[in-house]
């Protein structure tokens, strides 16, 4: 029994002659550009709008991480998500409304087998719409996208996978600085004009670095250009991610992340990163003086039975040599300080931020994202990542 192929997707149509000609798009307004200080304090500009709160804010995001680390998987669950109005991450509530999915990599038969694992038997959202072919945003890219967002006035997100099929050609005579910040300036246009989040799937280099910012493949032009960057790197512990976050919107944090081969799914795990990115025995200190703040070991001792005193102290003195604990003169120790901050942000960042309406914003119109007509082209396929 022949199985019929799954018909290409393509961002746009072409309408027959039975068809309605195009709608032209709204004109909008041009926002005021310049104040006095007096003025632009006392004026009042909308909440940014989530299409993860506390994660993904309006604006570009840049979602990094190395290869087979799971960022489609990732990213792909967040747009299964936003679309459905169900919970990012399996944890975070998130606000419905059409998304745009890109997979720039993938063939319509690998999305439908990963959209069939991530829904586990659940219907597949209508308003998520999936394409695997979109020419570069200098060659007609930004206007196909432009003219899907017209269509969808109430979209919450655009995820583009990957971020380096739709860069297109470097402009000659310029730095490699200023190629990447006008590669990502184009995403940063629509998203800023249409009031959205777009989040560009980008690579990471092989290189490690202690600042996850300087990991991001390219120059410093790509997260500089970005408003928020996500990088997701392989951890050791009980996680097996940590996605680490900063931008001008959301506040920097990390949070670790669990995957699940069976469903494809990132889960959240509960507790600041530091619980599941250290071994057992020290994921249950900090948990138990976290609680208990000024044990000493003999008391841990007592509750964490599965740990033997000497253990506990050993593993005490190396936590507090590498700033994990502070020790008082009496012996008693506690949580750093900044531990505790963090991991109280972390938490509350996610459970407790509003999720805004979805009141269209104005923003200032630039003439390129003017519907404009299409021809066809396309870069190879390559492989998942």
């Amino acid at each position: 029994m022949s199985v019929n192929p799954i018909p290409p997707l393509h961002l746009y149509s072409v309408p027959s002659d039975t068809e309605a000609a195009p709608v032209p798009p709204p004109k909008r307004e041009r926002p005021r550009t310049a104040w006095t200080a007096d003025q632009l304090m006392a004026a009042n500009f909308p909440e940014p709008k989530w299409a993860v709160p506390g994660i993904l804010a309006e604006g570009v995001s840049l979602l990094a991480g190395p290869p087979k680390v799971g960022k489609s998987w990732l990213s792909l669950g967040l747009a299964l998500a936003v679309a459905a109005g169900g919970q990012a991450f399996d944890s975070v509530p998130v606000q419905g409304g059409p998304v745009l999915y890109l997979a720039l990599e993938d063939t319509p038969r690998r999305l439908q087998t990963r959209m069939g694992k991530l829904l586990g038997g659940q219907s597949a959202p209508a308003g998520l719409t999936l394409v695997t072919e979109c020419p570069p945003f200098p060659q007609g890219g930004t206007e196909a996208i432009a003219q899907w967002l017209e269509r969808n006035p109430e979209a919450r997100m655009v995820v583009i996978d990957v971020f380096a099929k739709m860069r297109g050609q470097a402009p000659q005579g310029v730095s490699a600085y200023d190629a990447d910040y006008v590669s990502v300036g184009y995403a940063k246009r629509l998203a800023d004009y249409y009031g959205i989040a777009v989040v560009l799937v980008h690579h990471v280099r092989k290189a490690g670095s202690d600042d996850f910012l300087t990991e991001v493949s390219g120059t410093n032009g790509i997260a500089g250009a970005a408003d928020a960057t996500l990088v997701l790197k392989r951890a050791r512990g009980q996680a097996d991610g940590i996605l680490h976050v900063t931008g001008r919107d959301v506040d920097e944090a990390e949070y670790a992340l669990s995957f699940q081969p069976a469903s494809g799914a990132w889960h959240l795990l509960d507790g600041p990163a530091t619980d599941h990115t250290v071994g057992d025995t020290r994921a249950a200190i900090l948990r138990y003086l976290r609680a208990h703040p000024g044990a000493k070991p003999k008391e841990m001792a007592g509750v964490l039975q599965q740990v033997d005193m000497d253990t506990i102290r050993r593993t005490c003195s190396r936590m507090a040599e590498a700033g994990q604990l502070t020790k008082d003169g009496g012996g008693r120790y506690y949580p750093t300080t900044e531990t505790r901050t963090e991991s109280t942000h972390q938490v509350s960042g996610l459970s407790g931020c509003p999720v805004t309406p979805s009141d269209q914003h104005e923003h200032p119109g630039q003439s390129e994202l003017e519907l404009s007509g299409l021809s066809g082209s396309t870069e190879a396929e390559g492989t998942a990542v």
